[in-house]
């Protein structure tokens, strides 16, 4: 056969193996989302193992999916490999690594914030506002994979802030972190979201305005308001519902 022939002959088979990706493609999102929200509301519990043939079984789906879910959530900081073993469910962060975390970004976010404000195009700028409108959104939808999937959401408007300031090495460190996942497993509070929507808005405005010290004040803000939220719940004087309880 020709390199004509073999040309027409793959043309011909695309559209089934494109058919065949998206199908797969769609089945893994809703794998994810399946997992997602487990996650969230603790069905799959901190420190646990999760095995392929497992949740195969359990979802009744391939393992193709399910590996293809697992890989996404292990780059969201969701689960972790384990080699030989398949993965495994992060702890639950610890006060003392929630502290750390507080200090890390005080020292880190603000400046980013500085610096988006000195340097955000305005496609930079109008890609944070999507974002957040994307985020509002899911402000609407109570449930735990709604509330999960706010929590990424969060963690990539953070991601793009720091990304819009140039620095790779702070959006390195942050990501590392994966403090929104942790912060939001703790507990489901629809709450939490709506304060996060106004405190985003003042960091996007100022970037938008070109206002280093304003950006930098409202980032600075907005991790000691979100800190004061979280350390209720490790000292106890909280009426938030913990996830996994049933309010």
């Amino acid at each position: 056969m020709d390199e004509g022939s073999l040309s027409e002959a793959g043309n011909r088979s695309s559209p089934d193996h494109t058919h065949l990706a998206r199908r797969r493609g769609r089945m893994a999102d809703e794998v994810y989302d399946t997992l997602l929200g487990q996650l969230m509301s603790l069905r799959i519990v901190p420190d646990s193992r999760v095995t392929i043939d497992a949740l195969a079984r359990e979802l009744g789906v391939s393992q193709t999916p399910i590996r293809d879910a697992l890989n996404r959530m292990e780059a969201d900081g969701l689960v972790v490999r384990v080699p030989h073993a398949g993965y495994r469910i992060p702890p639950q962060i610890t006060r003392e690594r929630f502290e750390d975390m507080v200090d890390l970004r005080l020292l880190l976010e603000p400046a980013a914030a500085r610096r988006a404000a000195e340097r955000a195009s305005a496609e930079q700028v109008a890609a944070l506002r999507r974002m957040l409108e994307e985020m509002a959104d899911l402000v609407q939808g109570d449930n735990h994979l709604a509330y999960g999937t706010f929590g990424l959401r969060d963690a990539a408007f953070h991601d793009l802030i720091a990304e819009t300031a140039g620095n790779q090495l702070v959006r390195e460190a942050l990501a590392r972190l994966h403090t929104h996942v942790h912060l939001f497993r703790l507990v489901f509070d629809t709450e939490v979201t709506y304060a996060a929507m106004g405190e985003h808005d003042e960091v996007l405005a100022a970037v938008a305005a070109c206002e280093p010290d304003a950006a930098a004040y409202a980032m600075r803000r907005h991790i000691l308001l979100s800190r004061d939220r979280f350390r209720r719940l490790f000292d106890g004087g909280t009426n938030d519902t913990w996830v996994g309880e049933e309010a």
